[in-house]
């Protein structure tokens, strides 16, 4: 028997069940997409794929229906690939491995992908459903959301016939959304210069972990730990030390995890890394719990930055603004603009810093990207702005968002939260091509996504799938 057999509604978990057993990672997504293709081929329905390797499948409307206004189901077929340094596991050729903890779905030591699985498998089972009453329907698969939402850049002007847009990429399911951030990636790369590793000095490595992590727009408010940040605040406290080597962070949208870093110091590390890791703990002790700051001894390095070189760098790095820079005056408890300090690198000579700038204003995104690009052009950093997306600006008196708060009140018997979000959602992308499209996101509570404790709440998927093919039914 399947690990999600039992749960209802039994063909959605069925669909999310077989989607989890098909490696998907981003910019490579050949047999994610097969994989659906092949799905609506199988019911007789119209498949078609872009040039950028969106998939579309149309269904036509339930008897009686067929007239209606067609409406689109939108999710990305692409997850965030991020897993514990103790978990083996290979996204490249493995299924993700999943299991029931009472009233949640959990992967083990993985992300699970329910952002966007469990979207796509919602479609996937409202397109092989006899008994679900809905209009003509287009059921939009794209690709690469999670690393430069370049499938809906490159979404053709006239492929889709919808006037309404349900997107299913929402995380809490009392949440209507109407808006949301954009983004703009920044890379920087340099040369590094190394010199020998000087004589009477101890190697160790030095290894952050245990944080929290999370997705940088939908969690960037909760404080948690940037590994990144933390590592640097450590090589800068350490007397004498000499950095050989760094690799810390992952994903751009992804806040980091965890860091680790090969030094080389005059005296014993033991003792510094201990009083420094009380004090972090102390600070992180709400946010991140488990926080751990590790040293033990290295062999093997003969190259250390040089002196002056790794001063400027770990004040650059210090330097880069990380997490809220401004909160919405507007809409209360939204956050406007962050940062996050995704990746930091040296190896081999090179080094590298990556962030992801976003915010709801595109002046106000790009004067933050600016800022952070000041600071490293300053120390001599190449920077490069790349994979710049609009924000989404709301609609609240369409007609969906009217149609869907009165169908909550009366499903659920409680009044929806209607607001804009911080992360980034399609919808702002493929506004572009259809501005008189009507959209709306929503979907089932998602905890701890892009980290290896997501997971999504079974009760919740229930609530979800009820209030989606009801939609339907109305519209």
């Amino acid at each position: 028997m399947s690990t999600l057999a039992q749960l209802q509604p039994h063909d959605l978990w069925h669909h999310f069940e077989a989607l989890n057993a098909v490696p998907r990672p981003s910019k490579h997504e050949e047999r994610v997409r097969e994989f659906v293709k092949d799905f609506g081929r199988k019911l007789g329905l119209e498949v078609q794929e872009d040039k950028t390797g969106n998939v579309l499948i149309r269904k036509a409307g339930s008897p009686g229906r067929e007239g209606r206004p067609t409406v689109v189901l939108q999710s990305h077929l692409d997850m965030v690939h991020q897993k514990n340094s103790g978990t083996t596991f290979d996204f490249a050729t493995q299924g993700i491995r999943m299991r029931v903890d009472g009233d949640w779905v959990r992967a083990e030591g993985t992300t699970l992908g329910a952002d966007n699985g469990i979207g796509v498998a919602a479609t996937m089972a409202v397109l092989a459903a006899r008994d679900v009453v809905h209009p003509p329907l287009e059921a939009l698969f794209t690709v690469d959301e999670e690393t430069g939402m370049t499938g809906a850049s490159g979404l053709e002007a006239g492929w889709l016939t919808g006037h309404t847009l349900l997107n299913l990429d929402t995380e809490d399911d009392d949440e209507l959304t109407i808006g949301c951030a954009g983004g703009l990636d920044l890379v920087a790369t340099m040369d590094a210069p190394m010199v020998a590793l000087p004589e009477g000095h101890q190697v160790y490595e030095v290894v952050v972990e245990g944080l929290r992590g999370g997705h940088s727009g939908m969690d960037i408010h909760l404080g948690r730990g940037n590994a990144n940040k933390i590592m640097n605040r450590f090589l800068f406290s350490v007397p004498g030390l000499r950095l050989v080597s760094l690799d810390g962070g992952g994903l751009r949208n992804a806040i980091p995890r965890e860091s680790h870093a090969v030094v080389a110091v005059p005296e014993d590390l033991t003792a510094l890394a201990a009083s420094q890791e009380a004090i972090y703990r102390a600070e992180y002790a709400t946010t991140d719990p488990d926080l751990r700051l590790r040293v033990k001894p290295h062999a093997g390095a003969t190259m250390v930055l040089e002196e002056s070189f790794q001063a400027r760098f770990l004040r650059a790095l210090y330097a880069v603004p990380n997490g809220i820079y401004r909160m919405s005056p507007d809409v209360a408890g939204l956050v406007q603009t962050s940062n996050n300090l995704a990746r930091v690198t040296l190896q081999d000579g090179k080094a590298g810093v990556q962030c992801l700038s976003r915010s709801s204003v595109d002046s106000e995104k790009l004067d933050l990207a600016n800022a952070v690009r000041g600071g490293l052009e300053l120390m001599g950093f190449q920077v490069e702005q790349l994979g710049g997306y609009p924000g989404w600006t709301p609609r609240p008196e369409s007609d969906i968002v009217k149609l869907m708060s009165a169908l909550y009140r009366e499903l659920f018997e409680g009044e929806p939260r209607i607001l804009a979000c911080h992360a980034g959602l399609e919808c702002g992308i493929l506004g572009k091509n259809y501005s008189e499209m009507e959209m709306i996101s929503f979907g089932p509570n998602i905890r701890g996504a892009h980290s290896p404790d997501e997971c999504v709440q079974i009760s919740s998927v229930q609530r979800f799938w009820k209030f989606l093919t009801a939609t339907l039914e109305r519209l």
